[in-house]
């Protein structure tokens, strides 16, 4: 017989473990609220100890739970919204899978009408309507529509070129195309708080960038020296359509190609193939351009050497073109991509396989 027992002591309560949030997502719990009894989460005595952390009001995760992991910050966030609620802007976007946020101190951006959720620490609450059509549940999470997630984010950027980069990203990712965010926001948000830098954000925007800094360097290119016919990505063929490169930017009419050289281009192997790369580009006619680190607090000497190769560039032969042979499968767009066959996907966008 347990000792406890006969001298009439309750036994020890167990602490209650929290299920996982997902089997698709693991590592995240779920928060749970009290339970007297232990049974469906902690008594009111083991939540006030060591081993537990409150999330919300009446919301705790066990204490081992890594509040900044931003992920588990969404999971959290979510456990406070009323039915009507959802997560939105790029915390919906990251949950749906656009890389690239990973702050884990940036407030996670929630939808609640009707005042009915108090400001807290870690939360952007917006308070505009929310219609039915822009709500959906990804992976057991509510969340915003994604042209709805994108826009919120394109409105509410600090600046034009932040816009900009919200769609890029989502565009890059294959969840909103350029045409599905300007068919949101052209009949949806008249009238709407920042509709006109979001609408301007989405006429910049390309669907085929493959890192922030790309987005960055297009819009010097785009807005600082009024250059039109620029592209991300686009692959280069030479007039016997024989494939030659893709450079991170091409200017189609003033025959240029940039690229960005990050820490990753330093070493030695990356380097080679980049020094080769540039050959290969310049034997055709292209003019190089390269920007680095150093050039982002001020971009005027990348911009004057852009210039400077711009005035190279009417000297050269032209022996190139953006246009495909027939044998090439292009993979530029949203709809493009989303057209491929996994094993098109396996092949041609290995960083990208569904």
């Amino acid at each position: 017989m347990d000792l406890r027992h006969a001298v009439g002591v309750a036994p020890r309560r167990k602490h209650f473990a929290p299920p996982a949030f997902s089997t698709a997502r693991p590592g995240l719990v779920r928060p749970v609220t009290l339970d007297r009894s232990g049974v469906g989460g902690p008594t009111p005595r083991q939540a006030r100890g060591r081993r537990w952390r409150r999330v919300a009001h009446g919301r705790y995760v066990p204490s081992w739970v890594d509040a900044t992991d931003v992920d588990q910050r969404i999971v959290e966030a979510a456990s406070v919204l009323p039915a009507h609620g959802a997560i939105t802007g790029w915390a919906a976007l990251r949950w749906s899978g656009v890389g690239w946020y990973d702050d884990a101190t940036r407030p996670i951006p929630v939808v609640v009408p009707d005042h009915c959720l108090a400001p807290r620490a870690g939360l952007l609450i917006s308070e505009e309507q929310l219609a039915p059509k822009d709500l959906t549940v990804v992976e057991e999470l509510p969340c915003t529509t994604l042209p709805r997630a994108v826009c919120f984010e394109m409105r509410f950027a600090p600046d034009l070129r932040s816009a900009v980069r919200h769609l890029d990203l989502a565009a890059a990712a294959d969840l909103v195309s350029i045409e599905e965010a300007w068919a949101y926001a052209m009949p949806y948000l008249c009238g709407w708080t920042g509709i006109d830098q979001c609408r301007r954000a989405i006429q910049l925007a390309d669907e085929n960038v493959w890192s922030p800094m790309e987005t960055e360097m297009r819009l010097l290119w785009l807005i600082d020296l009024g250059m039109t016919r620029v592209r991300c990505n686009q692959p280069v063929f030479d007039l016997d359509g024989n494939f030659v490169g893709t450079p991170d930017l091409i200017d189609l009419e003033g025959g240029i190609a940039g690229e960005y050289d990050g820490a990753l281009h330093l070493l030695r192997r990356r380097r080679d193939r980049d020094i080769a790369r540039e050959a290969a580009f310049r034997r055709i006619g292209l003019e190089y351009v390269t920007m680095t680190a150093a050039d982002r607090p001020d971009p005027t000497a990348f911009l004057q050497r852009t210039l400077d190769a711009r005035q190279r560039a009417r000297r050269n032969p032209r022996r190139w073109t953006a246009e495909p042979p027939a044998w090439w499968v292009p993979t530029m767009t949203v709809a493009q991509r989303r057209a491929l066959t996994e094993e098109q996907r396996r092949r041609w966008l290995p960083g990208r396989a569904a």
